[in-house]
């Protein structure tokens, strides 16, 4: 594995904490395991947890092919909330708060979870009339959200501007007060040190290049780069990069990959209350633990699995900020990205089997994924688990691209697809 391993990480992270051990390291794939989790990120990391801890499948492999939490983990921007309009959605990401808010106690590790409440700004008659039918929805759920005048959002985040001249001027908004954001770094490590716990291996640097299948289709095992390990079942969760990893069975998957813009200030003191969001800018905004100011803007308008993107849609989305929040103007960026997005034709993911005995996966969250982590892996785990899908993941398999129940989402997400 070499120096630059989970191992070595969690000592750095962990120095001073007597409960993780300090000669720690990621341990060599087993020749078989009774089930193989391909994506070392949130979503697999708590998809092995859930199994080894709420299953008993404790015999269980996490491969990444690069290191723990690089992938699109270590590329978003920690929005946490569930104010999604349809019933299927409310449950999967209502499920997935409920668990983000007793997760620091669950894994003994503080993923930094802060519900400071997320704000999406209103624009025109047609946000506003969105937004209230969100409301509405979210509230007959149980789930909770209110509407909010321009002055009252003003209150709650005071360096909103909400002057009537601007080019986008805020009507109103819509207020999720349990909603917030979470440390991501934090989150895969708080899983990883569970899930090694309960007997997980976590193996970096170990890249799948092969599905390996019997006379009759099922899966027996993968092909790595650090050999051939067999298993009867496999768990894809390889954001980005799923349709690569599900062609190697044969798999067509129905996705499109766009890079995510999104970017950092230089860090400063406390300043923004609570995460904003604007459909009509494509832009939100949060401010981190260490003090940078979070800013996420849209896709590019075309499929590439780039991970810088087109600086146009930064641009776009800087000058948006800067008009909704003029005391910014001043600040310097200190970096950006583009993380690579699944993305279904309906904007909802798929969590589920597949046409492949023994081969599962949870791919297509679009801009989604990382709100849905500690719920992503449990649905998922018992997915694996008891060979069905949990109640709550079962209206996101497959099978609805050819029945036509989608689950049409477009209008939840704060950036355009």
């Amino acid at each position: 594995m070499g120096t630059f391993s989970f191992g070595s990480l969690l000592r750095n992270a962990m120095a001073g904490h007597k409960d993780w051990p300090r000669q720690w390291r990621a341990p060599d794939p087993k020749p078989a395991y009774d089930a193989i989790i391909v994506g070392a990120g949130g979503h697999g990391l708590a998809t092995a947890y859930y199994l080894a801890k709420e299953h008993g499948v404790r015999n269980v492999a996490v491969l990444e092919k690069g290191w723990l939490g690089g992938g699109n983990t270590g590329r978003n921007t920690t929005i946490i909330r569930s104010n999604y309009l349809w019933e299927e959605s409310e449950a999967l990401y209502d499920h997935a708060v409920k668990l983000w808010e007793g997760l620091s106690h669950e894994l003994n590790y503080n993923v930094m979870y802060s519900p400071r409440g997320v704000l999406m700004l209103a624009h025109n008659i047609h946000d506003i009339q969105v937004f209230k039918r969100h409301v509405h929805a979210n509230r007959l759920a149980g789930i909770d959200n209110e509407w909010l005048t321009a002055e009252q959002a003003k209150e709650f985040c005071p360096p909103l501007n909400i002057a009537p001249g601007m080019r986008y001027p805020v009507l109103g908004a819509a207020l999720r007060r349990r909603g917030g954001v979470a440390r991501y770094d934090a989150v895969a490590w708080g899983y990883a040190r569970a899930a090694d716990r309960l007997g997980v291996d976590i193996i970096q640097n170990c890249e799948v290049k092969g599905i390996r299948r019997d006379a009759n289709g099922a899966v027996t095992g993968v092909e790595t780069t650090r050999g051939d390990i067999a298993t009867k079942k496999i768990g894809v969760v390889a954001a980005g990069h799923t349709s690569v990893v599900m062609s190697m069975a044969d798999v067509r998957m129905p996705l499109e990959s766009f890079p995510l813009q999104a970017l950092v200030s230089e860090p400063v003191k406390p300043v923004m209350p609570c995460v904003v969001m604007s459909n009509t800018i494509h832009a939100y905004i949060s401010q981190s633990d260490k003090g940078e100011l979070v800013i996420g803007a849209g896709t590019d308008q075309y499929i590439s699995y780039s991970q810088t993107g087109g600086l146009h849609i930064t641009t776009h989305t800087l000058d948006a900020i800067c008009e909704l929040f003029p005391m910014f103007r001043r600040m310097r960026m200190l970096r950006n990205w583009g993380g690579i997005v699944d993305v279904t034709p309906d904007r909802s993911p798929i969590i589920g089997k597949t046409p492949v005995p023994g081969l599962f996966v949870n791919c297509g969250w679009g801009t989604g994924g990382f709100k849905a982590t500690p719920g992503s892996g449990h649905v998922f785990a018992a997915t694996i688990a008891r060979d069905e899908p949990h109640p709550i993941a079962a209206p996101f398999t497959m099978e609805r691209f050819v029945t036509g129940r989608l689950i049409d989402e477009a209008a939840a997400a704060a950036v355009a697809h």
